[in-house]
């Protein structure tokens, strides 16, 4: 219900916005005060406001793939547009109270047509280089060591991967990339943390060359997943939560489907042991676990049944309970789900929320590592920080002080 409570702001919000546009473009040009000039204006910027409605309105296919993307790239816009407007109007304010204390009158065309300039200027270049900089996917290596023994294995190269988004945003290309840079890792072992989907199944552009991409993962031990928050049917509006009638959420038997043909195993709540050497346990989202799960299992009952002294890898969409699995005898917990707050200021936030919101996070012996993800949720745009896969070189030392 998060897109219900957000939808008056988003309406305020444009409707603000409009209104300077419209001032702006009549004191930089005096043929927009005629009513019949500021109509097409008007009407490109409903179009443009109003794409993300028509997205969601839409039944699945083309026009609708279109509208969300021209939705999204819109929420990127107002995202810097509404507080760089803000801020201007808001000196404007100021300069206009001290002149007036001051006996003057603080009235300049000219300052408020190279102000709004600069703001569209601003909003321009960034909403650009967000736009290209999400389609950039980096490696962030990192590299620990796990007092355990490792069996044979003296060290694992584990690639981590999260969030993917597969639906209007991402597609096949973004896939390639990811694909080529995973592979490029020679990767022991491959794992998705949680929201591989964006909500809807039915808006992957391609699900068979989908499939056929992730099939192309090279890894010794294969390639393995749990779900998140996102990897469930279930209608979204600018990225938000739509429907709210308290009924279960689940992953649409399309997504089991599409998982298993691309060569990936889906751990739901389950361990499995790899090469007698290590366990790697998937968790069900925390908030939203899926098919056939009520209540996921407690960190104790998940290392329960493990032998604690073979290392025990968690994927955990989410970066929670972290203190209780290092307390359980959990090793490295892997996780998403924060995007790293995918654009600045955002991610000052995420920091606040999140004990470990990005990078990797040691307590006790355990490691937490969490990544931006891959794929975009809502602003199609990243600005201040980065798409990415991880690669993870493990040591196993047993008697490491």
């Amino acid at each position: 219900m998060t897109a219900v409570f957000l939808s008056p702001l988003y309406i305020l919000a444009n409707a603000y916005l409009l209104w300077r546009l419209l001032g702006w473009l009549g004191a930089c040009c005096k043929y927009f005060y005629k009513k019949r000039a500021r109509v097409p204006v008007i009407l490109l910027y409903l179009f443009f406001s109003l794409a993300i409605l028509a997205g969601f309105l839409l039944p699945a296919g083309k026009p609708q793939r279109f509208f969300k993307l021209i939705g999204n790239y819109w929420l990127g816009v107002l995202l810097y547009a509404l507080p760089l407007v803000l801020l201007a109007d808001l000196g404007g304010l100021i300069f206009r109270i001290r002149a007036e204390k001051a006996g003057r009158t603080f009235k300049n065309p000219r300052i408020f047509r190279v102000t709004g300039a600069v703001c569209v200027l601003l909003v321009l270049c960034v909403t650009l280089y967000g736009a290209a900089n999400a389609r950039i996917i980096r490696t962030t290596p990192y590299e620990i060591t796990v007092n355990k023994d490792g069996g044979n294995l003296d060290s694992l190269n584990v690639v981590l991967a999260a969030d993917l988004h597969l639906g209007y945003n991402i597609g096949c290309r973004h896939m390639e990339r990811m694909v080529k840079q995973i592979n490029a890792q020679n990767p022991d072992l491959v794992v998705f943390a949680g929201d591989i989907f964006d909500n809807q199944y039915e808006a992957l552009d391609n699900p068979d060359r989908l499939i056929s991409i992730l099939q192309d993962i090279e890894s010794t031990y294969g390639v393995y997943a749990c779900y998140g928050n996102h990897d469930i049917e279930e209608a979204i509006l600018a990225g938000f939560t739509f429907s709210g009638n308290g009924e279960k959420k689940e992953s649409a038997p399309e997504m089991d489907a599409f998982l298993e043909a691309a060569g990936i195993t889906l751990l739901q709540d389950e361990a499995v042991l790899i090469d007698d050497s290590f366990y790697l346990y998937g968790r069900p989202d925390m908030a939203k676990p899926g098919r056939g799960i009520d209540v996921r299992k407690t960190p104790e009952e998940i290392t329960a049944g493990l032998d604690l002294t073979k290392p025990i890898l968690v994927l955990d969409h989410e970066p929670a309970q972290l203190s209780e699995l290092e307390e359980a005898g959990a090793d490295v917990v892997l996780g998403g789900h924060t995007h790293d707050g995918q654009v600045f200021p955002v991610n000052l936030i995420t920091n606040l929320i999140w004990e470990n919101s990005y990078g990797c996070l040691r307590k006790g012996d355990m490691y937490s590592i969490v990544t931006s993800g891959v794929g975009l949720f809502g602003p199609n745009m990243r600005v201040g920080t980065i798409a990415e896969i991880c690669p993870i070189t493990i040591h196993f030392q047993a008697n490491a002080s």
